[in-house]
């Protein structure tokens, strides 16, 4: 891949993997000389990585394959989503429901990454887009955030069950109250 692509795939998904870090990084080596194109690519990178635009996922002894793929098509149909309607959704929660019913995808070495995402694109590709269309879903149906700190303001035991009681009412499908 060139560094004109990486950038702006790095610049399209809002974050720069290790394996993309790499891969300029090699290029950037074993060229003799780079392009003024490549030179501004790495500028437009710079850039964005000096205002947040874009970030640097950490650097693992071992990565999850598939927490990049789920990421990448959660944040393109979270930007289809938003582009679209007023609705605001919460890339991280969804990316962690997808992941929570999809198998992990570890690997070591960039070429073990390589091998996964490979595999993971010819076999799971469905699966994926599936858990993630399951994931915006209910992130769509949710009703807003529940504040974990009210329970602890309550000053006793019985406001406590009386605030749990009716935070189950409001959110639980199948919350049936006792007499």
């Amino acid at each position: 891949m060139s560094i004109e692509k990486i950038v702006e795939q790095a610049l399209q998904d809002g974050y720069l993997t290790p394996s993309m870090e790499a891969e300029v990084g090699r290029i950037c080596n074993t060229a003799s000389e780079l392009s003024i194109e490549e030179y501004m690519a790495l500028d437009r990178l710079m850039g964005a990585l000096l205002t947040g635009e874009v970030v640097v996922l950490p650097r693992k002894q071992f990565i999850n394959v598939m927490e990049e793929l789920v990421l990448s098509d959660a944040i393109a149909r979270v930007a289809e989503i938003e582009a679209t309607s007023d609705q605001t959704l919460d890339v991280g929660d969804i990316a962690a429901y997808a992941l929570n019913r999809l198998p992990p995808l570890y690997a070591t070495t960039e070429e073990g990454a390589h091998f996964q995402r490979a595999r993971a694109k010819e076999q799971l590709h469905e699966l994926i887009s599936k858990e993630v269309n399951a994931a915006i879903a209910r992130n769509l149906d949710r009703p807003e955030p529940v504040n974990p700190t009210a329970l602890a303001k309550q000053s006793s035991g019985n406001e406590v069950i009386s605030s749990l009681s009716n935070l189950l009412q409001a959110n639980a499908t199948n919350f049936e109250q006792q007499p």
